[in-house]
């Protein structure tokens, strides 16, 4: 059932080039731009002698096979046989065993796909939960700037979403550029929404932190939420009293069991000033985001050593609960949580 939510292929101007080769939920893909610029996510996998299609070009609209010119629309079908005489390739003579011949529809496995927010948008099912994949905060908004960041971690998915909307590893892991430990205690509001999960926090410390002495006045107050979107979303909102706002959304899409490709979108409100904010922003949060990616492959590594998963879940690992149950109740088709009233839990940070 989790297939059934839409995950980023590739931004939208990669195809731009030709055919992207991705992977997902151990599924090797291709993306391409098909006639009347229409995207199209296929099996990366030719129905010929199942060469890569991902290795072909994109020729008056169609994915090409390198190996014998086989040529696909995107819709999957076969729309181009080169060696045979015109006809329609789609009802040519052919057969999966050597030594027998029949006549049949020749396609390969396509998938749905949209374009949107500058990125491609595929769903591993003819029957997606929504219409369209929600839309990112903000983006190409007047008054908002935008940057983004394409990652791969050596995690599953609900380890980067746990790690992305966790406060306590940062006065570790980002000691001094994000956070710093300053043992003070803080109030946070955990909170089920219809679409997953959100902790709020209340007086939170931002004192010793290279983004915030940057990014925020000092006199400026901070409401910050971290939202957990099911099933693979992750959303943190920082709204300070001074109109500045910063929302970092990441979208993850599943490579395999312990691979996820994350997507990442920065949106901020800072003035006229924005644009300019984003030259040393975008690669500030990119030194963050690598000190996550080698913390989690170490994280992952470990558990493989040991042969599995020995977590100890404390109320203050406010999210986690709620993405595990989320994704679970999702994956096996079971009920979704229902809302329940607001859970209060003190931390230090």
């Amino acid at each position: 059932m989790l297939k059934d939510y839409w995950y980023i292929a590739c931004k939208a101007a990669d195809i731009q080039r030709g055919p992207v080769a991705f992977t997902a939920f151990e599924q090797p893909l291709v993306a391409f731009l098909g006639r009347n610029d229409k995207p199209a996510v296929l099996i990366d996998r030719c129905a010929h002698r199942n060469a890569p299609l991902s290795e072909g070009a994109v020729r008056e609209g169609l994915l090409v096979c390198p190996y014998h010119g086989w040529s696909y629309d995107t819709d999957g079908s076969l729309a181009v046989l080169p060696v045979c005489p015109a006809s329609s390739a789609a009802t040519t003579p052919v057969s999966t065993d050597a030594t027998k011949t029949a006549s049949i529809n020749i396609a390969v496995d396509s998938w749905p796909c949209v374009e949107q927010d500058g990125y491609i948008w595929f769903c591993l099912s003819h029957q997606p939960a929504t219409e369209k994949p929600q839309p990112f905060a903000h983006m190409q908004e007047p008054g908002w700037t935008s940057f983004t960041m394409d990652t791969l971690f050596d995690a599953p998915v609900d380890t980067c979403l746990e790690n992305f909307l966790d406060c306590p590893h940062a006065t570790f892991v980002h000691r001094h550029w994000f956070r710093t430990p300053t043992l003070k205690q803080v109030k946070a509001e955990v909170r089920i929404n219809w679409d997953g999960a959100e902790a709020e926090y209340f007086d939170e410390p931002r004192e010793q932190s290279v983004v915030w002495s940057l990014l925020t006045r000092k006199k400026s107050t901070m409401r910050h939420i971290d939202r957990f979107i099911a099933p693979a979303t992750s959303r943190v909102d920082y709204d300070f009293s001074d109109s500045r706002y910063y929302v970092i959304t990441s979208s993850c899409t599943p490579v395999n069991e312990t691979q996820t490709r994350v997507h990442t979108v920065v949106t901020f409100r800072f003035g006229s000033f924005g644009r300019l904010v984003r030259f040393f922003f975008k690669p500030l949060s990119m030194r963050i985001i690598k000190q996550d990616v080698e913390i989690v492959r170490q994280q992952q590594a470990n558990i493989d050593r040991f042969g599995g998963r020995r977590y100890r879940v404390i109320p203050q690992d406010l999210l986690y609960r709620h993405i595990v149950q989320w994704r679970n109740s999702i994956e096996k088709g079971e009920p979704l949580p229902s809302e329940a009233p607001p859970e209060t839990i003190n931390l230090v940070l």
